[in-house]
């Protein structure tokens, strides 16, 4: 396989590139969005390309949302390297909120980054990339080391729409986060799930649940005797970037939140 040019279509029930995927050879490249998506590896003149018909692209991406262009974008190879070329009017918004607009291009790193068109306040479409690149070799472990703690940690469905609302800045991958408000954290709840009891109140408390469990899980800067005063949103903030790293929470995430099906 990895002599030859070998395309596979991905299911939507993989649910996110940036938790795992089979082994693949160097510079294959992975697109998913929320109704599925395609691998393929390097070729030299090979295109993909992604938007709103999904007549006429290989994945489908805002395909309820005209302002998303029936032909949003493409990623071509060169042979080792991919691009990603913007040939819809919106932008596409890149990790650090940096703007790929229309006409423009830009070579796609290895590793995973996931990218928004966002065509309005309340609705914007996830693309998750993956490019495989080089593997950092395995540590080894001897048989006397402490065990590791699991790399994801188990949170419940209340809990991912909450954490989720609260971090929604960091799945965005915009520049400089910060935890969203609580007021607006309860005002976002009451408005995905429908349900008036839903406060700033009853959605700390959830948030307070978690960030006890790995506390006492042993994750460091959950706890004001480690942060000091004053705390500010230093908890949150650790907290969510902890789900980040172990990659509990994911941008697909963001789909518990809106009106948008892509997000």
């Amino acid at each position: 396989m990895s002599q030859q040019h070998a395309v596979r279509l991905l299911p939507a029930s993989l649910g996110s590139l940036a938790i795992d995927m089979p082994p693949a050879p160097l510079g294959t490249i992975h697109l998913l969005s929320a109704r599925g998506g395609i691998s393929s590896t390097a070729r030299p003149g090979f295109v993909l390309l992604f938007g709103r018909n999904a007549d006429e692209v290989h994945v489908c991406v805002g395909a309820n949302d005209q302002l998303v262009s029936r032909r949003h974008g493409s990623v071509s190879c060169d042979g080792t390297r991919w691009t990603l070329r913007n040939e819809g009017r919106l932008p596409i918004v890149f990790p650090g909120a940096s703007l790929l607009l229309s006409g423009e291009q830009r070579e796609l790193a290895e590793g995973y980054t996931p990218l928004f068109i966002r065509s309005s306040t309340r609705r914007e479409h996830l693309l998750e990339v993956l490019v495989t690149g080089h593997r950092p070799p395995e540590p080894e472990a001897s048989g006397d080391q402490d065990t590791q703690l699991p790399t994801m940690w188990t949170i419940d469905e209340t809990e991912r729409l909450v954490l989720t609302a609260m971090g929604q800045r960091y799945l965005r991958h915009e520049a400089y986060p910060q935890p969203v408000s609580w007021n607006l954290v309860g005002q976002q709840l009451r408005a995905a799930t429908g349900d008036p009891s839903w406060t700033a109140k009853r959605a700390e408390k959830v948030v307070e649940r978690v960030r006890g469990r790995l506390v006492r899980a042993g994750v460091a800067g959950l706890t004001r005797d480690e942060v000091g005063e004053p705390v500010g949103n230093a908890l949150n903030h650790n907290l969510v970037t902890e789900l980040l790293l172990s990659t509990t929470l994911v941008p697909p995430d963001l789909r518990l939140l809106g009106d948008s099906e892509d997000w």
